[in-house]
């Protein structure tokens, strides 16, 4: 007799199902050959999840590793990661390799933080630059002709991927890609914040990607030249803002190190920004440090404002990335970007405080030097805030 299938809630998919058995295959693999047979058959089939949107697919294997099989997770996402950011194109019957690139810069400002369509002066020069820099000689590059915000960035690995092939033929086409904003969100507004340079590099297959792949080559000249050559290409669209190119670098990998980029200069932002505004120096600040805890420990929080008055004047949010949580050192690292910007009172609480935010305007809410989590108020600026921002 036939058994009634009553439906469940944690059923995935066939092919999300498969993608589980490959990737713990891999996870659980004991040499290179072995690692190759399975990373062939997982590739294949995130390749073919990506080009059909299967969006959903990836994630729910992706949900359902992360608390299973840690290892296999990560085996999972560093395979998606790759194929969105990589493809392969056909330039004159010879095959090329595709690679999404991001080139983040670090920026800060009283005033708002541009993003948006870049003019294509700012376009051809920074090419130049990456070109000349960054990438290897046999190299073709496309940008597109937008300055992306974090919240305007791809929001899926199929969305990654679709950039990756419009960009890689625009590339091998030698124009940018123009950009259409319609849908594009709008972009929040910080003090201290991270714009993206988009591209796609394009190589015969097997050739170096980027300057440091060749003989002659290293990361260290190349990000020292990308600063040095890079950044007058973009002063004229960051106006009013104090600003530090990154290096170049695969999209999701370059991501990433500017998400850890960005946390100590947000922090010696808001000092300058406080040091700027207020007419004082970082020694007149105190800085009060408490852990944030939802389910674990999520990230610091630290209050600034006067070192003589229990006020807080401005917040900067520290997040735990990656496989931090509470056995890392990052209040140590805390406080030695707060010691080299200059200030020397800093309290630390050691009691868990919640993920707490403002009920009307939605701010996360700092610590303060008795232990309680406060909204940050500015008080009037004198008339000395009207000096130049950097």
């Amino acid at each position: 007799m036939k058994r009634t299938r009553f439906g469940s809630r944690d059923r995935i998919s066939r092919d999300a199902a498969e993608l589980q058995r490959l990737a713990i295959g891999l996870s659980d693999s004991g040499g290179k050959l072995e690692d190759a047979y399975w990373e062939r058959q997982l590739a294949e089939l995130v390749d073919s999840l990506l080009k059909n949107g299967a969006e959903d697919d990836l994630n729910a294997s992706l949900d359902r590793l992360f608390d299973l099989n840690p290892r296999a997770h990560d085996e999972l996402a560093d395979m998606v990661e790759s194929r969105a950011e990589t493809t392969r194109l056909d330039a004159a019957g010879r095959p090329c390799d595709v690679l999404l690139f991001t080139a983040p810069v670090l920026a800060w400002s009283r005033f708002s933080i541009p993003s948006g369509t870049l003019p294509k002066s700012t376009l051809e020069a920074v090419g130049v630059q990456l070109g000349a820099h960054v990438f290897a000689a046999d190299a073709k590059l496309a940008l597109a002709d937008y300055l992306f915000s974090p919240d305007q960035l791809p929001r899926s690995f199929c969305d990654t991927w679709q950039l990756t092939r419009e960009l890689g033929l625009a590339a091998l086409a030698g124009k940018p890609l123009a950009i259409d904003t319609a849908n594009l969100p709008e972009t929040n507004r910080f003090l201290s914040d991270v714009r993206y340079l988009v591209g796609a590099v394009v190589v015969p297959a097997g050739q170096p990607v980027f300057r440091w792949n060749e003989k002659d080559g290293s990361k260290e000249a190349a990000l020292k030249e990308w600063v040095k050559q890079g950044s007058p290409s973009l002063e004229p669209f960051l106006t009013g803002c104090a600003w530090q190119p990154l290096l170049a670098d695969a999209y999701h990998s370059a991501c990433r190190q500017a998400d850890r980029a960005s946390r100590p200069y947000s922090v010696k932002a808001s000092v300058a920004f406080l040091q700027t505004v207020q007419s004082i120096t970082p020694a007149d600040l105190r800085a009060v440090v408490g852990p944030c805890h939802d389910r674990r420990l999520e990230e610091f929080r630290i209050g600034l404002g006067p070192r003589d008055k229990d006020d807080i004047w401005h917040g900067v949010v520290w997040p735990l990335l990656g496989a931090e949580d509470e056995a890392s050192d990052t209040q140590g690292e805390i406080e030695a970007v707060l010691r080299e910007c200059g200030v020397k009172d800093v309290v630390f609480h050691d009691h868990r405080f919640p993920m707490e935010f403002c009920d009307d305007c939605g701010a996360p809410m700092y610590p303060n030097p008795e232990g309680e989590l406060v909204h940050a108020e500015m008080p009037e600026q004198p008339a000395a805030s009207s000096q130049v921002l950097h």
